[in-house]
């Protein structure tokens, strides 16, 4: 599979490869599917990254005929993972959990679930011994992933999140771990919001281009202070600190021909009008990534 995505480009993006512009659907959860096709359709948009709530609200038939209708491709499906749990109840209910997500990301036309690992469970402080759960989990996922054309795309969180969400924290752990298993089979995400701090993060994805493992590249501003709880911290592009026409040409260099996605959880955003964020978003994607 190497690192292309989702075949598809849409107008009005400038550059192939890494300058496709996706939506994430968090970006604009106000929303509706409907709604999210309806806008992207005004705008040009061709690629949107769905998540699991919310098309198994819709439906996975349902939404499988509304983007295949609006000729969207969808380039992810978020969420699977957490795969931590130490005990084996907790151990078969995420995996029954990731399987029902691997059917639903074929039911829906994409080749990528994204895995957001999962954190400590409650007492345990072995961020090593979490780290091989998640890959003895993966390879029992692996097999029906593959038997559903469907690669597991494991993301690095920034480490303010390793405690409660995920104890991959960095590129080079993601890849410790997607590289036990063929490349087409694992990837890897590279992320900007919990990567652009990190100064060995250029030298992990040219690792992760030569080795055809960058499954997604995701977007998000970094912008502090940031609010309590910290998951709703997302700036919009141009707003923070992160370079992002540096990364998009760091995943270009790299061999990364797929769409980039822009993933953003703000409060402010969501309380907006859907469709005027995501036509800043797009504008704000020209500005500061092409």
């Amino acid at each position: 599979m190497g690192n292309a995505g989702n075949a598809g480009s849409p107008p009005g993006t400038g550059a192939g490869g890494a300058a496709r512009f996706a939506v994430n659907q968090e970006t604009v959860r106000q929303l509706s599917l409907p709604e999210l096709a309806a806008a992207c359709g005004d705008l040009g948009v061709a690629g949107v990254g769905l998540w699991r709530a919310p098309v198994q609200r819709y439906g996975v038939a349902q939404t499988a005929r509304l983007v295949r209708d609006a000729g969207l491709t969808v380039t992810s499906l978020c969420r699977g993972g957490f795969l931590t749990a130490a005990d084996p109840a907790g151990r078969r209910r995420a995996l029954d959990d990731n399987r029902a997500a691997v059917d639903e990301a074929a039911g829906i036309g994409t080749g990528t679930l994204v895995l957001v690992c999962g954190g400590l469970p409650p007492g345990d402080r072995d961020l090593y011994g979490a780290r091989e759960r998640i890959a003895d989990a993966l390879a029992e996922l692996v097999p029906h992933a593959a038997g559903c054309g469907v690669r597991l795309a494991v993301e690095a969180l920034h480490p303010m999140f390793a405690s409660d969400r995920c104890v991959v924290s960095t590129l080079g752990q993601a890849l410790d771990l997607a590289e036990r298993f063929p490349a087409d089979r694992v990837g890897v995400v590279v992320d900007t919001y919990h990567l652009w701090w990190d100064d060995r993060a250029p030298a992990q994805v040219e690792r992760a281009g030569r080795a055809g493992r960058i499954a997604a590249f995701q977007l998000a501003d970094w912008c502090t202070p940031l609010p309590a709880g910290v998951l709703l911290g997302r700036g919009q592009l141009g707003d923070g600190s992160v370079d992002f026409r540096f990364w998009r040409e760091l995943v270009t260099a790299a061999g990364y021909t797929g769409w980039t996605e822009v993933e953003i959880f703000n409060e402010a955003l969501r309380a907006r009008d859907g469709r005027e964020v995501l036509a800043e978003t797009l504008e704000r994607f020209r500005a500061h990534v092409l």
